[in-house]
């Protein structure tokens, strides 16, 4: 007698990853919320996340703009495994831990934001402040809950090209302008040398 063996069938009721990518995405490009609004409602579970800005703040880095208010346009998209604690703890306190914080305060230093050295570079408190301020005032959130938001968020980046993303985008949209105040941001303080 021969086994019979049948193909491994999915159950119906879970989406496969294309589905959480256009469940996201809906969820993305819907209308962006103020960030006093979103760190109200956020969630304490895992997904992925957008910053909108209107075209007048940083006009040289166009963005995908939004479906549901045309007037932004995505700037940023990352993932959390906690979007309450990612939004709150690190994108709008402290530079040494969001690559977002680094990347915008390297493209607002002409507004003189300065930095310092702990253990890597970090904006002075006054600055920090100052950024988070900038943020609330210029910035909006969308988001999106999702399981395991890693497996979603490559091909969301891939689809949308943020701008100041730079992992995970093709070679031909990433930004020499967030390249170069990435750069800057790090090379704008360092440890004491002997």
């Amino acid at each position: 007698m021969v086994p019979v063996t049948f193909p491994e069938r999915r159950p119906t009721d879970v989406p496969t990853d294309e589905e959480r990518v256009d469940a996201a995405l809906r969820l993305l490009t819907g209308p962006p919320v103020a960030l006093d609004v979103a760190v109200k409602r956020l969630a304490r579970g895992s997904g992925v996340y957008a910053w909108w800005a209107a075209p007048s703040v940083l006009p040289d880095l166009p963005g995908p703009p939004n479906d549901s208010d045309p007037s932004r346009r995505m700037l940023y998209l990352g993932r959390a495994t906690s979007l309450r604690g990612r939004i709150l703890r690190n994108h709008l306190r402290r530079s040494g831990n969001s690559t977002l914080r680094r990347t915008l305060a390297g493209l607002l230093v002409s507004e003189g934001y300065r930095t310092t050295w702990t253990d890597r570079v970090v904006l002075v408190p006054a600055d920090e402040t100052r950024l988070t301020a900038w943020m609330h005032d210029n910035l909006r959130l969308t988001w999106a809950e999702d399981p395991e938001p890693a497996n979603i968020e490559a091909e969301l980046v891939r689809r949308l090209h943020p701008p100041l993303n730079v992992h995970g985008v093709d070679p031909e949209h990433v930004q020499a302008a967030v390249v170069a105040a990435k750069n800057a941001y790090n090379a704008s303080s360092g440890p004491e040398r002997p």
